[in-house]
């Protein structure tokens, strides 16, 4: 067999994948100062019962974009994260801690 049929059969998929279209430009993230969570500032709901309204709360009053609750016993990745409030809490529903990152 002619390894050229060979090279132009294994090309042809790659070239299906090629794009010709120009790349989306998206909008560009807001300053880093807008979203960036402040633990300090919602300590005091350490203790509190752990409620949707609640992390509503939490994620206005830190200055976080994103929130993630953090429930007993459970595995979570450690990706530091800027924009993010972390809510832990126990069996109980009771806040444990509140973290940035």
């Amino acid at each position: 067999m002619d390894l050229r049929w060979i090279a132009i059969a294994a090309a042809l998929p790659l070239a299906a994948c090629a794009s010709s279209e120009a790349p989306v430009e998206s909008a560009p993230p807001p300053p880093e100062a807008e979203m960036t969570c402040k633990a300090d500032a919602v300590q005091s709901y350490v203790g509190q019962t752990a409620t949707p309204d609640l992390g509503g709360a939490i994620l206005k009053a830190s200055g976080a974009r994103t929130l993630r609750w953090g429930p007993p016993r459970s595995a979570m990745t450690m990706d530091y994260r800027v924009d993010r409030v972390n809510i832990m809490y126990d069996d109980a529903y009771k806040i444990t801690q509140v973290t940035c990152g």
